[in-house]
């Protein structure tokens, strides 16, 4: 084997996982814990995809301060605290404290507070820069040198082929010296007193950036958490503040939003992430559901071949043991589920109907990829038949018969024959029989020969998704294999402790930072908690689910998309991926899920109706959710210490079922 040294060492993503990052898309402010902005690395505020700056130093009376703190206050902003001693005979004891704060919108202020009980006279000079490098380029080290400032208004601005930015400055600076890119003030301090400067980073003619989920517009509901446990109420908050800085517009259609995948390398569409994330968020309303829908509707390929009704997808890594595979298929599968869903959860008829003819393509594709075969096969794995993509293929013919059904649209009937033969043969050729009770197959080669490595692609054998009346889909597994599964994901080589890793730690290949190959990922978590409590399963689903709390902790909050499945001891901390996006559509939405499963709300609002299936168990004690939405309306449940869930605030005439 060759040795690796540096210039042969494969480039990937610069690190990201001790950056603070400040989201409000389509702007965002990428830094360290130092708060200086030095241009090295990711550092900078961007805006579309590009850097409008990306070097902001500030010295006072010719010092650099010495940072001491450096905190996110919100999904768009941060702060940065510093001090400083400007005396040579002042001891000990810092003189000026400096904060900082910043803004994913351009803004930065800076506060200088005299600590002090004499007048203080201080020179504050902040050096600024840019290359307006795309962040691809500055993700591979090609962002190129610094351009040249010039003075503009009471700032400075710089221009490039395809772009400009322009820093302006309140109060405006005694000296601008645009040769040195910098700014200056001369400062008075009485005893106590503070004086600020804001910084305002703009491409040149732009405003502020107007964030899609801020306003009484966002598609997301504010709902809130409180209860027994104290780490509900800030893991809610902090999703829903990630998910609304995560929203996108649509170009074609403005009024309709979406979720971007995560930050900082995916700050665009990835239709399965959006579905999924639009799906786990069900709770806080349908808004987001249905723009997610129609954004994706647009994009479905056309025509009468075998491709027609896809929804495309870029091909994704499924780790050591499968070739890649294309999220395209996954999305086509995802799109008639999440329709279904939501209108359980309270989509209106109208809107479904529209987008009815889309998720009745995406069926049609479906009928046309299996053939007269059971199995769906993915194009990009080589004809493999993966183990998840037949139960997101069962649970799409289910729901998609049953919103068919309810529309008197013909081939229901079709689908739900196809999903018992599924059932029925799936049953016999995914299960692996072993002396420890057997385990699904990961996925089947056409010829028969089973993958039998255990991996959290099983999971979605447990999401069976919501049917009307509060009753869910039947399962791809019988009720014995749903046990051992169960049991299989309640154990030690898959439960780490802070999460379900993706691979088994015992399977070949292992590795605790894999992406699929061992790492926790949240959304798989997420779905293993709730399918684990809808079948019964409350032990696996609370340890799961209080290991992922236990990580959100330790993380401030905010949840990364995957860390490292290290066995989790005493003492010690989950291990951050580098090259995680975080925030994460799929992992803020998954803190949704998570939560929403205690109180399993089963809604069925054509009917007029939810049922409530919380965890009997009670895993983090009582738990209280307001603000949720169900029927288009207000929703507020309680769950208490002995598993009793109440509602407390529904939408007029909803029936509680049984």
């Amino acid at each position: 084997m060759p040795l690796l040294t540096p210039s042969s060492t494969p480039m990937g993503l610069p690190p990201a996982h001790a950056t603070l990052i400040c989201v409000a898309l389509p702007g965002l402010a990428i830094s360290t814990e130092q708060g200086q902005l030095t241009g090295q690395g990711l550092e900078g505020f961007y805006r579309s995809g590009r850097r409008t700056l990306s070097r902001c130093q500030v010295r006072v009376a010719g010092q650099e301060p010495l940072a001491v703190q450096a905190r996110m206050v919100g999904a768009d902003r941060a702060r940065f605290m510093a001090t400083l001693r400007v005396s040579a005979d002042a001891g000990p004891d810092p003189e000026v404290v400096v904060e900082r704060t910043r803004h994913a919108d351009g803004t930065e202020r800076i506060t200088l507070f005299n600590a002090v009980p004499r007048p203080l006279r201080l020179l504050v000079e902040v050096a600024l820069g840019t290359d307006l490098a795309e962040l691809g380029a500055v993700a591979s080290g090609r962002a190129g040198p610094e351009l040249p400032a010039s003075v503009h208004d009471s700032g400075l601005r710089w221009s490039r082929a395809g772009g400009h930015s322009a820093v302006t400055a309140q109060p405006p600076p005694t000296d601008a010296l645009a040769s040195a890119g910098l700014l200056r003030w001369h400062m008075e301090l009485p005893p106590g007193g503070t004086r600020s400067v804001e910084l305002r980073v703009r491409p040149d003619g732009a405003g502020p950036v107007r964030a899609v989920g801020r306003g009484a517009q966002s598609p997301i509901a504010r709902a809130t958490a409180a209860g027994d446990d104290p780490g509900v109420q800030s893991l809610l908050h902090t999703c829903i503040e990630d998910l609304q800085a995560l929203l996108l517009r649509d170009p074609v259609n403005p009024a309709d939003t979406h979720l971007a995948a995560g930050v900082p390398w995916r700050c665009g569409m990835a239709p399965a992430d959006a579905l999924v994330a639009a799906r786990m968020t069900l709770p806080l309303g349908t808004r987001l559901a249905a723009g997610t829908l129609r954004t994706l509707a647009r994009t479905q390929l056309p025509g009468t071949g075998a491709r027609s009704g896809m929804i495309p997808g870029p091909r994704r890594d499924a780790g050591p043991h499968l070739p890649p595979g294309c999220t395209g298929v996954e999305a086509t599968l995802l799109f008639p589920a999440l329709l279904a869903e939501a209108r359980r959860w309270g989509l209106p008829e109208h809107e479904t109907e529209k987008l009815l003819p889309a998720a009745e393509r995406c069926l049609r594709w479906l009928s046309t990829t299996v053939g007269d075969g059971p199995y769906v096969p993915d194009p990009h794995h080589g004809g493999l038949l993966l183990c998840e993509t037949q139960a997101h293929a069962h649970r799409t013919a289910v729901l998609g018969a049953d919103l068919l059904d309810s529309y008197g649209r013909p081939g229901g009937a079709a689908l739900r024959d196809w999903a018992q033969e599924l059932r029925a043969t799936f049953r016999e050729d995914y299960w692996i029989e072993d002396r420890d009770g057997g385990r699904p197959a990961a996925a089947r080669t056409r010829d028969g020969r089973a993958l039998p490595h255990l991996g959290s692609g099983a999971v979605h054998l447990l999401d069976t998704g919501l049917l009307g009346s509060g009753a869910t889909a039947p399962g791809l597994l019988d009720k014995v294999q749903t046990e051992q599964l169960a049991r299989l994901l309640g154990g030690p080589a898959m439960d780490s402790g802070w999460g379900l890793r993706s691979l088994g730690a015992k399977e070949p290949a292992y590795n605790p930072f894999g992406h699929r190959g061992g790492a926790v990922r949240i959304q798989d978590t997420a779905i293993a908690v709730a399918g684990l409590a809808a079948a019964g399963h409350e032990k696996e689903a609370g340890s799961l689910l209080r290991g992922v709390l236990a990580a959100a902790q330790e993380f401030g909050g905010r949840l990364p998309e995957m860390y490292a499945g290290q066995q989790r001891t005493a003492g010690s901390a989950p291990l951050p991926h580098p090259s995680a996006c975080r925030p994460a559509a799929t992992a803020a939405a998954s803190g949704v899920l998570l939560l929403t499963a205690l109180a399993g709300i089963r809604p069925d609002a054509p009917a007029g109706s939810v049922t409530l299936r919380p965890m009997r168990g009670a895993p983090l004690g009582e738990i209280s959710l307001t603000g949720l939405r169900v029927a288009g309306a207000p929703f507020s449940v309680r769950v208490t210490r002995l598993g009793l869930a109440m509602v407390e605030e529904a939408a007029d005439g909803l029936q509680l079922g049984v």
